[in-house]
């Protein structure tokens, strides 16, 4: 019975080893940035496990190279030997390439060992390595060296550190990636060509340039961006970026997952979903080529280009698809730069496009598009004017540049507190200074009914629904 019992798991060991992982991920949970979090994970595990030293990896955007970027504990430096590990060499390239994590005893009798007497005199007993994956992609390794053996628990303990630790990395070199290209598309900044921006994403060895580059209007340039950031995380093996006369043109190839090989149509159709319908709204086009006997996928995004927009720059966030559809090709008529994705342009001062209630909610001039199937619901104090469907793209155009100077449109709203009375201007004005209907009752010598009658009154002449929204419109527009 005691010999069968050494081969399962130690629950007590693992359950605490779990614990301490658990309060290492909070205290690198606030950070953004993935050197700060690499480093606290490497600090972390120094001080919680008592290592000997710990390290973390990252893998280069080639693909080939891992690179150091955090040791803690007994070695600091970044820039020794082991600075760069290439793929596939030494222990730490081989669990990159395989990722098959590892853990050994007995570390200077490995044959992997570069120097066995460094691990004899330094007393380096235990190693453990994890791959830091997403998905089926490795993005780094961490490896632990102890002076004390480490217990087979331990790799579990890790796998629960790096399944986190990964995704958080992931994410933070997503946004700043994110931030960067948006930085890239706001008035006023450099604009660097799309081929540099899209070699932040995938390594100059898989992107060729045909034809004389030209700098894209934002709408344009976002759609292409998005694709490479959806291209990177395929492990995208080929692109070609082509500059024709009137249209742009990014062609790229992927070997899609073994999974997929049987499903080639509906899992790139599902890969690529997003795309059609942003590319239709800018005029243009993507094409899907699955080749099931090869098992390649052939992507190619077609976009006309008339150099960069003159127009105003808006974001268009609808709650159907064809409702989206239309209003992203109506505002290219009306000669506005749509950003087709909100992720890569959370930009709060850009005019929204909307008829989503939560999407208005976060925007700071917004233009709110009723349908008839849609009942008005309460609206924001953000939304500075409605429009539907039937406007045209001058006048939708209009009403963007009106938004932009923070007045209301149509401009002829500014007028419906002409057709107010005198005791509901009154009536008004003390509202806002946040007078309740008795106190308002009691100034004015009225009834509190007569007051709500009044006050409904205002609600329906400024066409809101709610006392604040006729605040708001009243004190940003200088009514009271």
């Amino acid at each position: 019975m005691s010999e069968s019992s050494a081969n399962f798991v130690d629950a007590t060991r693992l359950l605490m080893g779990l614990q301490q992982v658990s309060s290492l991920v909070q205290q690198f949970g606030d950070c953004r940035e993935p050197e700060e979090m690499v480093r606290r994970a490497t600090d972390g595990l120094v001080e919680a496990f008592d290592c000997a030293f710990a390290r973390i990896w990252l893998m280069e955007p080639d693909g080939q190279f891992l690179r150091l970027v955090a040791s803690s504990g007994l070695y600091t430096r970044l820039d020794g030997s082991f600075a760069r590990v290439p793929l596939g060499a030494f222990k730490v390239g081989k669990i990159a390439q395989n990722r098959i994590p590892f853990l050994s005893n007995n570390l200077s009798n490995e044959a992997w060992v570069k120097d066995r007497n460094w691990a004899i005199a330094n007393q380096i007993t235990g190693f453990a390595g994890y791959p830091l994956a997403i998905g089926d992609r490795v993005i780094g390794v961490l490896a632990v060296f102890s002076h004390r053996p480490l217990s087979p628990e331990f790799l579990e303990v890790l796998q629960s550190l790096c399944t986190t630790l990964a995704v958080m990395i992931e994410a933070g070199q997503r946004q700043r990636q994110e931030e960067r290209a948006i930085a890239t598309l706001r008035p006023g900044s450099p604009t660097p060509l799309l081929s540099e921006q899209i070699a932040q994403w995938l390594p100059p060895t898989r992107l060729s340039l045909v034809g004389t580059e030209r700098v894209l209007s934002p709408a344009i340039a976002c759609l292409f961006l998005r694709l490479v950031e959806v291209l990177h995380g395929l492990s995208c093996t080929y692109c070609r970026l082509s500059y024709e006369p009137h249209q742009v043109i990014l062609e790229a190839m992927i070997v899609p997952p073994s999974f997929a090989a049987h499903r080639l149509q509906d899992w790139s159709e599902a890969a690529f979903g997003e795309f059609p319908l942003a590319a239709t709204g800018l005029r243009g086009t993507l094409q899907l080529l699955p080749n099931p006997s090869q098992n390649v996928l052939q992507v190619a995004l077609q976009l006309p280009d008339a150099g960069a927009a003159a127009g105003p720059t808006v974001r268009v966030v609808c709650t159907r698809a064809i409702v989206q559809l239309a209003l992203t090709q109506l505002a290219v008529l009306a000669g506005l730069s749509v950003f087709p994705f909100a992720s890569l342009a959370d930009d709060a001062d850009l005019p929204l496009l909307t008829d989503d209630p939560a999407a208005a909610a976060h925007a700071r001039r917004v233009l709110w598009l009723q349908t008839q199937a849609q009942p008005l619901p309460t609206l924001p104090a953000t939304v500075l004017g409605r429009i539907d469907l039937d406007i045209t793209p001058e006048q939708l155009r209009q009403a963007v540049e009106t938004v932009l100077q923070d007045r209301p449109w149509p401009p002829t709203l500014g007028e419906e507190l002409k057709g107010l009375s005198d005791r509901e201007r009154e009536i008004l004005g003390l509202l806002a200074q946040g007078l309740r209907d008795r106190d308002i009752a009691d100034r004015l010598i009225l009834s509190e009914s007569t007051i709500k009658f009044h006050l409904n009154n205002v609600l329906s002449k400024l066409q809101v629904q709610t006392r604040y929204q006729a605040i708001y419109q009243a004190t940003r527009n200088g009514w009271i």
